[in-house]
């Protein structure tokens, strides 16, 4: 596997990370699919194998027990030093938060990022993601305070996750102006079914070097499968009440981008989740999306996405079919 430069940082990543929500307990947190550590271990295995290097988890995903469980696994199947191990920042790690148990306070993240470090089992991230834009806390206090954990140690590289991109240049220029650290990562929702963060984010990303680690890359599965034949209709992550759950994908501008790639599929012989990987690790920017697996064909698809070339013509036919209709995503 080809290792990239995260944005215009020195850090190398695999082309495609290993996403750790759907590891914890299930029923603990919104996440109802999570595997447990017998059934994560295979799909972990597997991918390191293929040279998967980067994780990405949070302090909130099963309320603190995938970050346990991903320091396990990845503790289990490779060493430390070859690991990029992501975690998040903002969000509350228990059922009954306080008040400060939550945002971007001096004092939320003081206190999460030894919390993250003692369940993750490691002396350092790899990569401190702040989870979202908090308009409760002044920029400045957020900054100056990711900074220090970077000239502490205990943070290597700082990362932020969906937001308005205007939000993400003003954070930007708050650490630039101080001479604090940036940003080097955005973690954003942008998949083949919805792409409004090409002419924002992604641009603002592109042009100041941040690398985009797409979550959602598979739209929660709705770019796998043609749910029109199913008794299901969506993917179970789809309507789940998390993430999008009142926003699920199924437009008939989303089935027409379906109909592409099961015609893209059909032409190449590969699987509409490798297409639809293949199309997101074509665009400009993208480092390294976040793949979810709870089974072994998931991550398989992944590793075979990132040696699939589409022809032009396959691109094309895919950009084609894609018409503006919405927002979508988390943003504050």
């Amino acid at each position: 596997m080809k290792y990239v430069r995260l944005g215009r940082s020195g850090l190398k990543v695999s082309p495609i990370c290993l996403g750790c929500m759907s590891f914890g307990t299930p029923g603990k947190g919104r996440v109802t699919w999570s595997l447990g550590y017998d059934e994560a271990l295979p799909i972990v295995s597997r991918a390191v194998e293929a040279g998967v290097s980067f994780f990405d988890t949070a302090d909130t995903y099963s309320l603190g027990v995938s970050e346990e469980l991903t320091g396990k696994l990845v503790r289990a199947t490779m060493p430390r030093d070859r690991a990029v191990i992501a975690t998040k920042v903002l969000n509350p790690t228990v059922a009954n938060p306080g008040p400060n148990d939550i945002g971007l306070s001096r004092k939320h993240i003081l206190d999460a990022v030894d919390q993250s470090l003692r369940r993750l089992g490691t002396d350092y991230i790899d990569l401190y993601i702040i989870h979202r834009f908090h308009r409760g806390t002044p920029i400045e206090e957020t900054m100056a305070t990711l900074h220090g954990l970077v000239q502490s140690g205990k943070v290597r590289y700082l990362g932020a996750s969906s937001m308005y991109g205007w939000q993400f240049a003003q954070m930007q220029a708050v650490a630039e102006r101080n001479g604090w650290t940036k940003f080097i990562s955005m973690q954003n929702l942008y998949n083949v079914i919805w792409r409004e963060e090409r002419h924002d984010m992604n641009a603002f990303c592109i042009e100041s070097g941040v690398g985009l680690t797409p979550w959602s890359p598979l739209a929660g599965g709705f770019a796998t499968v043609d749910w029109r034949e199913t008794d299901a209709k969506h993917s179970a992550r789809a309507t789940a009440a998390t993430a999008y759950s009142s926003r699920a994908y199924g437009t008939p501008g989303d089935y027409r981008v379906v109909d592409a790639i099961k015609a893209a599929s059909s032409r190449l012989d590969a699987p509409m989740a490798q297409i639809s990987m293949a199309w997101l690790l074509a665009q400009p920017g993208v480092t390294s999306p976040i793949v979810g697996a709870t089974k072994l064909g998931h991550i398989e698809d992944a590793i075979a996405a990132t040696t699939l070339k589409l022809p032009p013509e396959v691109l094309a036919d895919l950009d084609a079919a894609y018409e503006p209709v919405r927002r979508l995503g988390m943003l504050s």
